[in-house]
């Protein structure tokens, strides 16, 4: 399994243009790259392969005027740069042709030198090493300095610098994790729990937990229209604006480093605690047309449920995803009867057939982790709640014990 450790990169004066010069290749090559593609399209040809473009793009390109400055950057970067351009557009044509997952991609666009992320990826090839004082020392760049967070499991395979919008650097490196190794370093454990995502709730567990949600954009709003207000009065194109920009960008990366932290430790949490976990598959695409959508981008239960994807399969942990028209909220988790759906103003209600009185989050989690099949009853077996069919003579509120008087278990 692979997996991306970032750190954070504090380059020098010196270091920060030789990125740039990195940057600024890698992109030109790739924009090339596109053109040719496109030209090829164009007049009808075949189009030209790996091989043919790295000939023309990079080791001709370097003999001439006007692309020479090629040739002062790591080559590495550029043979990068060209894989990406192949990558994007087998991922396109995988698209059309269905063979891809998720929503349908369009063809590569030219990159900008105004994208507000900027990176270059340096494999073994280009021979770059962690310093024994601790920095990386990068081909053409020098020894930059690196914020280590922690350490890394193994030897890195690739690293990619990475210039975000706010003018951070990234060091990202790529790490082939030993699934055995790290389901070991786990603690064992037989507990089994499900998820109930929410708004006013961040979480609610089956087992009762509430956990609230942190709401970071929300709390984070007159900071937001501050630094916004101040960016509309400045002249474009002036370098007072382009401050007030940089104000910005990092505003908005204060709030998703802040969720992104909150959601790794939960994650990391409910991954250590329980063997089996269960969610429910949201419609986040539908939920954020609706007039909730700041709330639900806010809250990122997409971020959090591939987080408890990769670390399941990384620990040897289960996670299961049930249906999103599973009525959870509407089902008794005492006796499975199916009471009809409910208001969002009703937070608890009472079971007209067995009279247990349900939290509305709770019943639904507990819910969840029962339509998974997570649960189990006394003897060790799973339990998975079904209706029973009531008799002519029964009534909705005698149900459960007519059940049981045929010796049938009513959840």
């Amino acid at each position: 399994m692979q997996l991306r450790y970032a750190f954070r990169l504090y380059p020098d004066t010196g270091q920060r243009a030789a990125l740039a010069q990195a940057f600024g290749c890698s992109r030109v090559v790739f924009n090339d790259a596109v053109r040719a593609r496109e030209d090829a399209r164009t007049a009808g040809a075949a189009f030209p392969t790996a091989a043919e473009l790295s000939t023309r793009l990079i080791t001709q390109a370097k003999q001439t005027t006007a692309r020479s400055w090629l040739g002062e950057v790591s080559a590495v970067v550029l043979q990068q740069s060209l894989r990406d351009a192949e990558s994007a557009y087998r991922n396109f044509f995988a698209s059309l042709q269905g063979t891809r997952k998720g929503p349908r991609i369009g063809p590569p666009r030219f990159k900008s030198r105004k994208d507000t992320r900027q990176s270059v990826r340096f494999t073994a090839n280009a021979r770059w090493k962690i310093t024994d004082s601790g920095r990386l020392n990068l081909p053409r760049i020098g020894a930059v300095k690196v914020k280590w967070s922690r350490t890394l499991p193994t030897t890195p395979t690739s690293v990619t610098v990475v210039k975000d919008a706010a003018g951070r650097f990234f060091a990202s490196f790529v790490i082939d994790t030993d699934p055995a190794a790290d389901a070991a370093r786990m603690p064992g454990t037989d507990q089994t729990i499900g998820i109930d995502l929410g708004l006013r709730h961040f979480a609610v567990l089956s087992d009762g937990t509430k956990i609230d949600s942190p709401r970071f954009l929300r709390r984070a709003e007159k900071k937001l229209k501050k630094t916004q207000r101040e960016l509309s009065r400045k002249q474009k194109g002036s370098r007072n604006r382009n401050k007030a920009r940089l104000k910005v960008a990092r505003a908005h990366a204060q709030v998703t480093d802040a969720r992104h932290e909150f959601h790794h430790q939960l994650s990391t949490r409910l991954i250590s605690e329980n063997q089996g976990i269960a969610v429910e598959d949201l419609a986040v695409v539908g939920l954020a047309r609706t007039r909730l959508a700041k709330s639900v981008h806010d809250a990122g239960w997409a971020s959090f449920v591939n987080m408890l994807r990769y670390k399941a399969q990384r620990y040897g942990r289960t996670l299961v995803k049930i249906g999103r028209f599973e009525p959870t909220s509407q089902t008794c988790s005492a006796c499975g009867v199916k009471d009809g759906p409910k208001p969002l103003n009703i937070r608890e209600w009472t079971c007209a057939a067995c009279g247990a009185v349900h939290d509305r989050d709770v019943n639904a989690a507990k819910n969840v982790k029962t339509a998974a099949g997570l649960a189990v009853s006394a003897c060790g077996a799973p339990v998975r709640p079904e209706l029973v069919l009531a008799q002519r003579e029964e009534t909705s509120q005698s149900r459960c014990q007519a059940a049981a008087a045929r010796g049938i278990a009513p959840w």
